[in-house]
Parts: structure tokens; C-alpha cells; sequence
């Protein structure tokens, strides 16, 4: 079996050294690189094919977000998974609006980076639970859009539908999310599909924030649908 190949962007050597162990003990995990800051870590990726770019915010050279728009536009089937100390909301929607995958603060347990790593190797969303309830509450006092500018209809998601990405939210695999509602994993990836378009987005990340913004859904960390 396939190991998930990692990249490590991250300045401080010893932190790097540290999540390069851990995620290396998990055994289905492979580092290929670690790297100080942003401007080598695009040097890297145009020598190495990483499924994963496990990314911290503040780094010289170049900014975490700048790093993560660079990765998305050149590198789009790279996934990104914001790893850092920086819970900022703002610093939390512009990542999600870049196309990170996943966004989880360094005082999590090394368990939860190993499974946030698996899960945006998935296609599945990774946010710390403080992050997720900081978002939701931001994303509730958001304006809506002016008056004058012709507002994007959004058709509204069925039962089902809000109970698919309630569970994507948690972090579930689409097998997982079908096993939840006894339902094949392959309805599963229609009614992603459907939601997509219904939300205008693209990925899971952007369908859970637009759903957030909503305030059709809210994230609860292991609740049932």
C-alpha cells in the first residue's frame, strides 16, 4: 500500500525534526522534504510530488496564505494542510478562500495532525475544533451583499444533502458518510456533486464555509447528523 508522501514547511528546525517523527511513526506516512520557508518550499515542489504540504503560516521569504495561493494555482493536486499557533479568524477564511484543505493549531495532540493529514489526503476537511467554532461565529456576523449588487441564487440543499456535509465537515470519508446514512459511497459522491453545484464551489472546504456563511450548518465535533 501507497504511503501519503508529505512535505514540511515549517521554520523552526526543531518543530519540523518533532511532526517529522511523529508522522513518520504512523507508519502509512512518508516525508519527503522539510523546508524553512515558503520560497524554498516552491523550489521543493518543482522536485518533488507530494500529496500532502503540511504548511505553517508565518515564514520568511513568503507568507503562508502567499505560499498556499502559489501551491493551488501551480500545484492544484497538492493537498494543504495549515498547521500553526495563529488561530486569527482572518488568517483562517483566507486560507479556506486559497483552497486549503485542512486547518489545525499546533497545540493539537500529534494523533489528531496524523488523522488531519489522512483525512485532507482524502478530500475530507481537517479543522481544529476551536477553529470551526471561531469560523462559525465569524461567518454568522458576516454582512450580506449590498443593495445594489444582484445577489448569486443559491438553491437550498435537501435533508439529506445538509446531513452529507455535516458529516464531510467532521471529517468523514465518503465511505464513512455512506456507512452513517446506509447509503453507498458512491450516492455519496453524487450528493457531493449536487451540492457543489448548488453552492457554487468547487471542494469540500468552500462548500462547508459557504454552508457555515449560511448558517444553514454548524460544526460539532463528533455529533451525530
Amino acid at each position: 500500500m501507497a504511503k501519503i508522501s508529505v512535505v514540511i514547511a515549517d521554520d523552526h528546525v526543531l518543530v519540523r525534526q518533532g511532526i517529522r517523527r511523529f508522522l513518520e511513526s504512523a507508519g502509512d506516512i512518508e516525508v519527503l522534504a522539510e523546508v524553512g520557508d515558503g520560497l524554498e518550499l516552491l523550489r521543493k515542489l518543482a522536485q518533488v510530488s507530494p500529496d500532502v504540504v503540511l504548511l505553517d503560516l508565518h515564514m520568511p521569504q513568503m507568507t503562508g496564505i502567499e505560499a498556499a495561493q502559489r501551491i493551488k494555482r501551480d500545484y492544484p493536486r497538492v493537498r494543504i494542510l495549515v498547521l500553526t499557533a495563529d488561530d486569527a479568524v482572518p488568517q483562517v477564511l483566507a486560507l479556506l478562500k486559497t483552497g486549503a484543505d485542512g486547518y489545525v493549531l499546533k497545540t493539537a495532540r500529534m494523533e489528531e495532525v496524523i488523522h488531519a493529514v489522512r483525512q485532507v489526503y482524502s478530500g475530507n476537511v481537517a479543522l481544529s475544533p476551536q477553529v470551526a467554532t471561531q469560523v462559525v461565529h465569524q461567518v454568522a456576523r458576516m454582512p450580506s451583499a449590498p443593495e445594489d449588487e444582484e445577489p448569486l441564487f443559491i438553491e437550498p440543499l435537501t435533508e439529506r444533502e445538509l446531513r452529507v456535509l455535516r458529516l464531510a465537515a467532521q471529517g468523514k470519508t465518503n465511505r464513512e458518510i455512506g456507512q452513517a446514512l446506509a447509503i453507498s459511497h458512491r450516492t455519496v459522491q453524487g450528493h457531493l456533486a449536487d451540492i457543489y453545484d448548488k453552492l457554487h464551489v468547487h471542494s469540500r472546504t468552500e462548500a462547508v464555509t459557504e454552508a457555515l456563511k449560511l448558517g444553514w450548518m454548524t460544526i460539532e465535533r463528533g455529533a451525530e447528523p
